[in-house]
């Protein structure tokens, strides 16, 4: 089975989704040693499945995640000092914990930056 959702804008555009894409994503948007640590600017990324409505995962079990995805690349050692942004919305530290993630954000890890 097919189904279609209007997305955006006046005209709008199609969205197509079959049944068998149950699974929620989210766009990881890489920036600065992150994205050279991956190789990507952006990554569609599949959520563990749950058996929750909505399904809720943690951002804490992110880095986890992502390092698994990207081994040996030295993003572990990225993500110790970067931070979160859900939605262009800057996480801080202390709630990342108490964040979860339903499928359909934007995620972008924001890492330190020097400058003058």
């Amino acid at each position: 089975m097919r189904t279609y959702k209007l997305c955006g804008g006046e005209l709008g555009r199609l969205h197509a989704s079959t049944s068998t894409e149950m699974s929620p994503h989210i766009t990881v948007l890489y920036f600065a040693a992150a994205s050279t640590s991956t190789g990507f600017f952006e990554q569609t990324i599949t959520l563990p499945t749950s058996t929750s409505e909505p399904p809720n995962f943690p951002l804490a079990s992110l880095a986890p995640l992502l390092i698994s995805l990207h081994p040996n690349t030295g993003l572990d050692k990225v993500l110790e000092v970067s931070r979160w942004s859900v939605n262009a919305e800057m996480i801080p530290e202390s709630d990342v914990g108490s964040v979860f993630l339903h499928g359909g954000e934007e995620v972008a890890v924001i890492c330190p930056v020097s400058g003058g």
